[in-house]
């Protein structure tokens, strides 16, 4: 029978509404995705990670809130150095200086890390005393009933005027009723201070006394806090790693308080961390608050013990301030007995698959001496581990474009029993030999292999700041070079969603190829779907990090190369896949 105009207009109309809708839902991953990417999954890192500059000065007395300086009584930070007498810090990994007025740890620069790529870059500063934008310090105190420490202005006498490994400093001070108060500390190669208190009871009643420290910070971190990586207060206690408590609970909830034998607390940015530990064999009270000008405090009180006339205890603690390094993090979580401080990098719920990831990555590196190489040749490893299954991929998706006519022609038949018809086609893929779930497996097998590698590139100090070629000084951030502004030569930045970098535009063509050698749908939707998704994508993955795109153009082209000797060894499944 002769088809009518209803007829021969009905399957257009619907292929016009499908690609609307398609072109819609591809309109709102365009531009919807930068939104949604900010709040889930930072994009990549900055050209600079720094702490964040700020207004703070906190109160020694751990039970006292976190005041600051008034924007009047900040000073420079070289004549507020200048102020008090200090005692030097020098190790491989740090410089900086001890304030004996108040015996605060506030003056620590990162000498190993630049702010940014650029050669003359100034070395991250961690650490800045109080009266400056960017007061960031530690400190550690006494407190208890009849205790009369000293105050918190206090000048403490230094046995020494340089810290540095292997040579410890002991500051002494005397308090109120005749007590005395020691502070020895040391430090490692890495980023441990270790810090003994002692206090001698030389009055004529019995006191109380409890050790305390505490690290105070201005303003939050400018590292975004997201849902895949946590950056502020961060804590171990109870044998878990907490990530909930955030500066906006602070600010808004008053005080977190927990209490715990072991374990750790403090701040932590992308990169860098600050915690104090208190003895992991004795208990403590712990908790972060918030202070006025969006200063923040973490402190911990370790449990008090009665100290008779003529007595001296000594409590220990350790004070961690530096970069985030794993092997280092794990090294003084397995070796010094630290709960948990492993967990101050965000691994998340792929920590297995992450882990194993970053160090083999790590030393690929190390053997090859190139980032991008070892992101190369990591995802040559992972294409070799999944070749088998890829091949049984790319023939089974070549087999069912093959069965579509009859797949079709049993639609059409049984399209008024949806029962039968699925009967009829598992039996169709039982006769020839076709498994539609074969092709997703190599895909979802790289699932946590890709967000693990994100994880990798977004977490790790090791791969800030890391060249590749040519422009790309730093494989965690964007690709900055891109046509829309010339590539430079124009004096604008242009926009993140619109300013797509050359990687990027070789990952969309490397879809590209790979779409088109892949069989084609019969479904002029389908195709239309296709031809356009290499292109969304390559908005969509713009603004992360190169090496993540790196990765992607490097196992597409391996793709490619195995669909190429898929068809050269089986040209059958070409031809049919082509029919």
């Amino acid at each position: 029978m002769a088809r009518t105009p209803y007829h021969e207009a009905r399957p257009l109309t619907e292929d016009r509404r499908n690609f609307i809708l398609f072109a819609v839902i591809a309109a709102l991953i365009l531009f919807g995705w930068p939104v949604l990417q900010t709040r889930l999954f930072p994009a990549a890192n900055p050209p600079v990670s720094k702490v964040v500059a700020g207004k703070s000065q906190a109160l020694p007395q751990p039970q006292a809130d976190p005041t600051a300086d008034s924007p009047a009584a900040l000073r420079d930070r070289a004549q507020v150095l200048a102020e008090t007498p200090r005692v030097r810090i020098e190790t491989p990994k740090l410089r900086g200086s001890i304030n004996l007025r108040g015996a605060r740890i506030d003056d620590l620069v990162l000498v190993n890390y630049k702010e940014t790529i650029a050669r003359n870059s100034a070395p991250i500063r961690l650490l800045s005393p109080g009266g400056t934008r960017d007061a960031y310090f530690a400190g550690f105190g006494w407190r208890g009933e009849g205790l009369a420490p000293p105050a918190p202005d206090t000048v403490w006498r230094a046995s020494g005027p340089v810290l540095r490994p292997g040579s410890p400093v002991t500051l002494d001070a005397t308090g109120g009723d005749g007590q005395r108060f020691r502070i020895r500390l040391s430090v490692d190669e890495g980023y441990l201070f270790d810090v003994r208190q002692t206090v001698l009871n030389a009055g004529p009643r019995p006191v109380s006394v409890a050790s305390y420290g505490f690290v105070n910070r201005t303003a939050p971190s400018v590292d975004a806090d997201t849902w895949t990586i946590h950056v502020g207060p961060m804590s171990a206690h109870n044998d878990r790693a907490d990530y909930d408590v955030d500066y906006d609970d602070l600010a808004e909830d008053g005080p977190q308080r927990f209490t715990s034998t072991g374990g750790w607390l403090g701040f932590s940015d992308l990169y860098w961390l600050t915690a104090i530990v208190p003895d992991q064999a004795r208990g403590f009270d712990g908790q972060f608050r918030a202070g006025p000008n969006k200063s923040f405090q973490a402190d911990y009180t370790a449990a008090p013990r009665a100290l008779a006339p003529g007595q001296a205890v000594t409590q220990g603690s350790r004070f961690f301030a530096g970069a985030k390094e794993v092997a280092l993090l794990d090294r003084y979580t397995d070796r010094q007995g630290i709960a948990k401080l492993d967990y101050a990098i965000d691994w998340g719920w792929f920590r297995v698959f992450e882990k194993p990831i970053f160090y083999y990555l790590d030393w690929l590196f190390r053997v090859v001496g190139n980032f991008g190489v070892a992101i190369i040749l990591l995802t040559v490893t992972f294409r070799l581990l999944l070749f088998p299954i890829a091949q049984r991929q790319f023939a089974s998706m070549a087999k069912m474009r093959a069965i579509q006519p009859k797949m079709k022609a049993i639609q059409e038949r049984w399209k008024d029993d949806k029962a039968r018809m699925q009967q009829e086609v598992m039996g169709l893929y039982k006769t020839e030999k076709v498994n539609p779930l074969a092709g997703c497996l190599p895909t979802l097998l790289q699932i946590p292999i890709f967000y693990a590698l994100y994880k990798v590139l977004m977490l790790t100090i090791e791969m800030r700041h890391q060249p590749f070629v040519a422009w790309i000084k730093d494989l965690s951030a964007p690709d900055p070079l891109t046509p829309v502004n010339l590539f430079g030569l124009l004096p604008f930045t242009p926009p993140t969603f619109i300013g797509i970098g050359v990687v990027p535009i070789l990952l969309g063509v490397s879809m590209y190829f790979q779409f088109k050698l892949n069989p084609q749908p019969v479904d002029e939707t389908q195709k239309q779907v296709f031809a356009i998704l290499p292109w969304v994508l390559m908005f969509v993955m713009a603004p992360f990090a190169v090496g993540l795109q790196v990765y992607w153009i490097t196992s597409n082209i391996l793709q490619i190369g195995q669909q190429r000797l898929l068809y050269a060894r089986h040209p059958e499944l070409k031809i049919a896949a082509a029919k």
